[in-house]
């Protein structure tokens, strides 16, 4: 079977020359795709990521430890990595001389010819995005998945194969820098409060979230959370074709648009239509039911039949840090859920679990308050281990879970939380890594910190 193609045409990219702003991985990309394309470029960056420096031996000019305003010189056009703030003050000062500001998602969308399903989110993106490229593998469909999972759209121009459908995991801040970007297919899993640190209000996080649907025509498919609360109300701006589902839950759908995919009394519907029993499905959390009902969504709007859902959702392992069985070792188990970076997430970890759940929570700071991560803690932890920035708000919020019996412990350091939790936990535990922050105060990114402990884990049960 072939799932419908399009033939959308993409605007040209903007005039160059180009400074890349940012130089890690979607930097380096876009740099090179720019390169590529017979454009001038060159890239700075506050610090010396790895890689920067290798582009100088390409034939671009690279300014490491540099945000400088004479980097502007001569520029027309900003590229600006999404780990950099639109506020910072070289951004601002191309703003302020009219030069134009974009993303490496926006470059690279127009860069190529395929058909786009993009997946954003509070929670989940990871997971549904990958969860949709395997779908269409075992439908034996061509798909790259892409994007802020963690290889850069750009790599994929000049590589990707044409017919291939391109599932794009999309962040707030690649949103926020895109302008023309249209996909075909385009999904909202959630909306809860996140990066308020970086976006400055609800309103203003939504509103990059949305832009992934604006510039939807007719007969493309914006897949929405129809039981999700701040969404409920929210209107979808483009025309594309509204498509709601729905995750377990006895509640209405609070959009008109009802529950195309659903879980009900067991199964993943699709239209009235059964596709896969729930307990076929490998992943831990009823929120990953979630997360399978908007991949069933996404990939029949994609155009994969039903019983190649069905497939693809019964072997569909996870990703890595996303509730990843590390290691079990008498009768506890240890699990990393690194990529849980904020309240919501955290909560649907520990959730997963029925009960004695040793978490280490911590990290960075967001502006989000831990008072919502109480109700989780009180029904499933025995046990809490605070780390980093965060972990003074951490112990306040989690006062009262004190007080009715849950140990709650602030550590000096990331692997003495991991071993008190571990020499702590008895027979039928869990001890989970699920921080509800970011990880910048400690560690370079969520992945290094889930790396730093499977480390921990592999080497105190000896595998």
């Amino acid at each position: 079977m072939n799932p419908r193609q399009t033939e959308r045409i993409r605007p040209p990219l903007p005039e160059g020359p180009f400074l890349v702003v940012g130089m890690g991985r979607s930097g380096q990309a876009v740099t090179r795709m720019l390169v590529a394309a017979g454009e001038e470029v060159r890239g700075c960056d506050a610090g010396e990521p790895v890689g920067a420096s290798d582009l100088v031996s390409e034939g671009v000019e690279v300014s490491l430890s540099n945000q400088s305003e004479d980097l502007l010189e001569g520029i027309a056009t900003v590229v600006k990595s999404p780990g950099v703030p639109g506020g910072s003050p070289l951004i601002s000062a191309a703003l302020a001389r009219s030069i134009e500001v974009t993303g490496e998602l926006e470059l690279a969308w127009r860069s190529l010819p395929n058909r786009f399903c993009a997946v954003t989110g509070t929670n989940g993106k990871t997971t549904v995005a990958e969860m949709i490229g395997h779908i269409h593998r075992v439908a034996g469909v061509p798909v790259e998945v892409a994007g802020n999972v963690g290889k850069p759209v750009a790599s994929l121009v000049g590589r990707a194969d044409p017919q291939a459908t391109v599932v794009c995991e999309c962040s707030s801040f690649q949103l926020e820098d895109s302008s023309e970007f249209s996909p075909e297919v385009a999904v909202l899993l959630n909306l809860s409060p996140d990066h308020l640190d970086r976006h400055g209000s609800m309103e203003e996080y939504l509103g990059a979230k949305l832009k992934i649907f604006a510039n939807q025509v007719s007969g493309d498919s914006a897949v929405v959370n129809s039981r999700d609360r701040l969404l409920g109300e929210v209107e979808v701006p483009g025309d594309a074709e509204e498509i709601g589902f729905c995750g377990p839950g006895d509640g209405p759908s609070l959009r008109s648009v009802g529950c195309d995919a659903e879980v009900r009394k067991g199964w993943i519907i699709w239209r009235g239509e059964d596709v896969v029993e729930a307990a076929d499905l490998p992943l831990l959390g009823e929120h990953n039911l979630s997360n399978a009902a908007a991949a069933t969504a996404a990939s029949a709007a994609c155009g994969i039949e039903l019983d190649q859902v069905a497939d693809g959702l019964r072997s569909f392992e996870g990703v890595a840090h996303r509730l990843e069985l590390v290691g079990e070792a008498q009768g506890v188990r240890f699990v990393n859920d690194s990529k849980a970076t904020n309240v919501a997430a955290a909560s649907a970890a520990i959730a997963s679990f029925p009960s004695g759940v040793r978490v280490i929570l911590g990290g960075s700071l967001k502006d989000e308050p831990f008072e919502p991560l109480l109700e989780a803690v009180l029904e499933r932890c025995t046990g809490c281990y605070l780390v980093g920035e965060a972990a003074m708000a951490l112990e306040s919020a989690l006062a009262s879970a004190r007080d009715r019996g849950v140990e709650v412990v602030t550590s000096g350091d990331f692997e003495e939380a991991v071993e008190r939790a571990s020499d702590a936990a008895l027979e039928g535990e869990v001890v989970l890594l699920a921080p509800a922050c970011a990880s910048f105060d400690l560690f370079e990114d969520f992945e290094q910190r889930g790396d730093r402990f499977k480390d921990l884990v592999a080497r105190r049960i000896g595998a």
